[in-house]
């Protein structure tokens, strides 16, 4: 059995009421309710002492509290406002692990020497975290995390409680199963009689991991006051971004782009120090007159520094997703790494990766001499319509489109879609037998099979060996202005030509081709 070690586990209740509050400004004392999904994710104190609770429904709180405040639950914000929180702590505590926003662990046994005893390293951390602005905050000591959170959670009003080495499975042993974190094998436990951790640390251990698996041995051991996990403390991340800063700025793009080439050979060289890529890059450019452009520019394998050097002078110009060029001298450019990779899985293969860069280099040449969106790279968006579905995006760029593929889409056109699709409507006709236009009625009845067709731009109606169809498709039939309607139909001429054909407001036109 691993070593169980001394573990000091900083808790800060009710944290994501609390960098909700920090971030809107509100005071510390005012009701306030996170919600996700239409329920509420979290409450301050004084939402509690009205009534609001976990799990009720938006409006059910507001009529509870009237005053209540409620804002949306972002967890990135829970992480941004504890960063502060964690590196004040790192001052006077290194080696600090984050459990989650709120809550980090530090191994016990270097503060409590270096304080004097635990008691001690404990009512420092509070005093330094009431300099940090958090005067809820609790800490609990005991023998491994899991046993040293629940101390923390039941410190009472002094806020501080140390479990003696030894006694921790004592202290467990009246908890219910439910803190496991284990909802389904909680529930099992109290069908079968076992309510607490001390009745679920009776059972043999070798039983518990037959009947419940991994995860039931490992609750187990927590349960037992065996937990041997280590407390990792977070290793500051590497700064790999530079900044060029120009005194007195520049308003030309040529000094500019000269003054960037050192950091961007700085750039790089720092990811290969560190046996890594950037496939990501993001540019901020700062002016005379505090304007901010920040883009992200994306490469299909990685970048070079001349390929930095030359998107800087290109958001500098203001194409692509600047809209306008900066309109006073430029003070600061930042370049920092959005996503990066291991150089390893970037390495040239067997035969060499001569194609793919020919067809980069060239296609970036042309950008920079024309502009970024005059090379444009096609991806499927969603839609119901083929044509909908066609989205182009400069090359380079992120694939990012108003109407996502992955959406459902009902009513599109299920299995193989046409080879050509057609830009434009392309008018054409499809008649019945005595020669009038086939039509659809509001049930979706035919007015006649179609027995001619006369394809775009032909005028030459021939026979149809074969037909498909009507499929419906009815678009924001909420909206009078933008509501539409209408009929797909699959039609094979006696050439075997295949086409994918609509009929909408009485007119027949061609989709696409299936060639």
């Amino acid at each position: 059995m691993p070593e169980i070690l001394r573990t000091l586990v900083l808790w800060c209740p009710d944290w994501p009421v609390v960098a909700a509050t920090r971030a809107a400004g509100l005071a510390p004392d005012a009701p306030l309710a996170l919600t996700d999904r239409g329920e509420v994710f979290a409450c301050s104190a004084a939402a509690r002492a009205d009534g609001v609770r976990r799990g009720l429904r938006i409006r059910e709180a507001q009529a509870r509290c009237a005053s209540l405040t409620a804002l949306p639950y972002d967890s990135g914000l829970d992480a941004r406002i504890f960063e502060p929180v964690l590196a004040g702590i790192e001052e006077i505590m290194p080696g600090v692990q984050l459990l989650r926003p709120g809550t980090a662990a530090i191994r016990a046994q270097g503060p409590a020497r270096f304080y004097g005893g635990e008691a001690a390293a404990a009512r420092v951390l509070l005093d330094r975290l009431a300099q940090l602005g958090v005067t809820e905050a609790r800490v609990g000591i005991a023998d491994g995390p899991f046993a040293a959170e629940q101390a923390a959670r039941t410190s009472g009003p002094e806020r501080v409680r140390v479990i003696p080495s030894g006694e921790s499975p004592a202290f467990l042993a009246p908890m219910p199963v439910a803190i496991l974190g284990a909802p389904a094998l909680g529930m099992l436990l109290r069908r079968l009689g076992l309510p607490t951790l001390g009745a679920f640390a009776s059972l043999p251990a070798l039983e518990v991991r037959n009947r419940f698996g991994q995860e039931g041995a490992a609750a187990h051991r927590l349960a037992a006051g065996r937990d041997g996990r280590r407390v990792l403390p977070r290793l500051p991340p590497d700064e790999l971004d530079v900044v060029a800063e120009f005194e007195p700025p520049l308003d030309r793009v040529d000094q500019v782009t000269f003054g960037v080439r050192a950091p961007a050979d700085r750039f790089l060289e720092r990811l290969i120090g560190l046996g890594l890529v950037c496939t990501a890059v993001r540019i901020e450019i700062t002016t005379e007159r505090g304007e901010l452009s920040e883009r992200t520019w994306l490469h299909p394998r990685s970048f070079t520094a001349a390929e930095v050097v030359d998107r800087v002078r290109w958001q500098l110009q203001g194409t692509g997703a600047v809209d306008t060029g900066l309109g006073s001298p430029i003070a600061r450019v930042r370049v920092l790494p959005e996503s990066v990779d291991a150089a390893a899985g970037h390495e040239e293969g067997l035969w060499g990766a001569a194609p793919d860069e020919r067809i980069h280099h060239g296609l970036s040449r042309v950008q920079s001499m024309l502009g970024h969106e005059a090379v444009l790279t096609a991806t499927i968006g969603g839609g119901r319509l083929l044509a909908d579905r066609q989205v182009l995006i400069p090359w380079g760029d992120r694939p990012q489109t108003p109407r996502p593929a992955e959406r459902p889409w009902p009513g599109s056109l299920p299995g193989l879609t046409p080879a050509t699709v057609f830009p434009g409507r392309r008018t054409c006709a499809v008649l019945s037998p005595d020669g009038s236009s086939v039509a659809v009625d509001d049930r979706g009845m035919l007015s006649a099979p179609p027995a001619r067709f006369a394809a775009p731009g032909t005028g030459l109606a021939r026979p149809v060996i074969a037909w498909s169809g009507p499929w419906g498709v009815e678009e924001r039939w909420w909206d009078v202005e933008q509501s539409r309607s209408l009929y797909r139909f699959q039609v094979v001429d006696e050439d075997g030509e295949a086409w994918l054909l609509v009929l909408e407001d009485g007119s027949w036109w061609a989709e696409g081709l299936y060639d």
